[in-house]
């Protein structure tokens, strides 16, 4: 089958998913034949996205969040009013994506958590197949956990959420654990995807603790610790446009610019992970039996349930800053819950398989009006 993606290019996660399951697919036998890209002025898209996948890469205006001038806190209604005037070059990006499909005519585009994905799904609705996928999905489980005391917040994640996913016929929820399946056939709970080179680590344990912020305004955070701390060293990486590769403000303290592999390597040999509550970093620590310290991004109510989720699901500890001292007091991961999470995450080729057979399948079967049973699960 011909794939294409859509991915949303706000931090690294969704583009590591990406590249995931690109070599799932590729595995075997199936083909990607374009990815479409939301950029961001804040970020840049990383060089092993490009060198990790073999396949016309576009990019797109992409609806962002605006952080304050500290480069750390999400501002809601500013990211709302940003994205309402830019909407002229939001359609654009649409007629834009539609060529691109129009040119590789997929059998199925599956969208990482793009707003756009969903907007094109709906708006232009192509002859291709529309699939999503995302930790976000699993808000749709009952058992999944929402943060307290932020209605409106809540509100608009299910919305953005619902809205990415507009006519989807199949929605494949990431998790930490397994979970039940729910009565729609068309919704899937799945587990975490990590890059192939997370399996070949070694892991050890050196003496110092990994830090990962999305917004580098947490480096402010950082160094103050490590400031009162000048016993505990910290491997801090960020996503700062403006820095240098590598910078040493202290002598217990280095701040590296994004790089996936260095930053895979110091994870499989640190003490333990502090970041910003994305799914993804910290399902490659609980791979490498590294305890988590989550800190969800101010302002970003998709990060605070990814922090009680993590926290559930035994990653680690949830907390509301950079506090190293609470990973020195965290257990290592027992050894028996390891094994079952890599065995749920080693589950994909199956997984995948089945659902290749299910779309073939559904794709010949025609309902009862004689047209072919296509019916989204949202929109």
């Amino acid at each position: 089958m011909r794939f294409l993606f859509i991915v949303q290019g706000e931090g690294r996660g969704h583009m590591t998913q990406a590249i995931a399951f690109y070599h799932l697919l590729r595995s075997q036998g199936h083909e990607v034949c374009g990815i479409i890209v939301g950029k961001s002025k804040r970020r840049e898209i990383p060089d092993f996205f490009s060198r990790e996948i073999k396949a016309p890469i576009h990019l797109v205006d992409s609806p962002n969040f605006v952080a304050d001038k500290k480069q750390k806190k999400i501002l809601l209604g500013k990211t709302i009013r940003k994205n309402a005037l830019m909407a002229p070059t939001f359609w654009k990006s649409l007629k834009t994506i539609h060529q691109v499909v129009e040119s590789r005519n997929p059998d199925v585009i599956l969208n990482f958590y793009d707003l756009l994905g969903g907007l094109y799904n709906f708006l232009f609705r192509p002859n291709s197949r529309f699939w999503v996928i995302g930790h976000q999905y699993l808000i749709h489980h009952p058992e999944f956990i929402f943060a307290k005391g932020k209605p409106w917040d809540k509100f608009l994640f299910q919305l953005n959420t619902h809205l990415t996913a507009l006519g989807a016929v199949q929605v494949l929820a990431l998790s930490f654990l397994p979970k039940n399946d729910l009565i729609n056939s068309k919704f899937r709970v799945v587990p975490p995807l990590l890059r192939k080179e997370v399996r070949k680590l070694e892991v050890k344990t050196e003496d110092f603790f990994l830090a990962y912020m999305v917004n580098p305004g947490y480096g402010e955070e950082v160094l103050a610790f490590a400031k009162s701390n000048p016993l505990v060293k910290i491997k801090a990486y960020w996503d700062k446009k403006s820095a240098k590769p590598i910078e040493y403000p202290l002598p217990n303290l280095s701040f590296h610019r994004v790089n996936d592999q260095t930053f895979l390597q110091d994870m499989a040999a640190c003490k333990g992970l502090a970041c910003t509550a994305g799914f993804e970093s910290v399902c490659e620590a609980m791979y490498l039996s590294k305890p988590v310290l989550m800190i969800p991004v101010a302002g970003q109510y998709e990060q605070a349930c990814n922090a009680l989720d993590g926290e559930a699901s035994g990653a680690g500890i949830a907390s509301n800053s950079f506090d190293f001292s609470l990973l020195e007091k965290a257990e290592k991961k027992d050894t028996k819950v390891s094994f079952q999470f890599h065995q749920w995450v080693d589950s994909w080729p199956n997984i995948l398989s089945e659902l290749i057979v299910s779309a073939e399948q559904e794709s010949g079967v025609k309902n009862p009006d004689g047209e072919f049973d296509s019916s989204p699960v949202f929109g």
